[in-house]
């Protein structure tokens, strides 16, 4: 948990608890999808974990489960919710440095209008920099550190 951050001051688990109100737009025993107040592009939607974990690297498996296998679901409704969805981007960002801005992990789903419709990634090609040595010495690196 980010220092100094208790489980009583997290945003998200107000949310969850219903002592900040939401537009909830999925919800089940283990997850809460609710819309975004930013609305990045309409229908932004956030997928959490009724459990308070930080971010992904307190996930276990059974957590994984239930959060991953009800994306899906909630992609395709944000797809089909208004004809001119054409996509859907899903975001988890992970750390601060990975731009986590709330310390209770959530899933971004965003859906897509056009190129122009408020939302871009962009992503730096050092493809160059990357012989398949180099490639194959990263990927042993962390084929190493995969526990089961």
């Amino acid at each position: 948990m980010k220092e100094g951050l208790t489980m009583t001051d997290c945003i998200f688990c107000k949310i969850i608890s219903g002592e900040i109100p939401s537009t909830t737009v999925y919800e089940d025993d283990q997850v809460k999808a609710f819309l975004d107040i930013t609305q990045v592009t309409p229908g932004h939607t956030l997928v959490v974990p009724k459990k308070h974990v930080v971010d992904i690297f307190e996930y276990d498996e059974e957590l994984a489960q239930a959060v991953f296998s009800r994306i899906p679901k909630i992609a395709r409704a944000l797809k089909n919710f208004d004809p001119r969805v054409k996509g859907v981007n899903i975001v988890n960002n992970n750390g601060e440095v990975a731009y986590q801005s709330v310390f209770h992990s959530h899933i971004h789903l965003l859906p897509r209008y056009t190129k122009e419709d408020g939302f871009k990634m962009t992503f730096t090609d050092n493809s160059k920099d990357y012989d398949s040595q180099a490639l194959q010495a990263i990927a042993t690196k962390i084929s190493e550190q995969i526990k089961d």
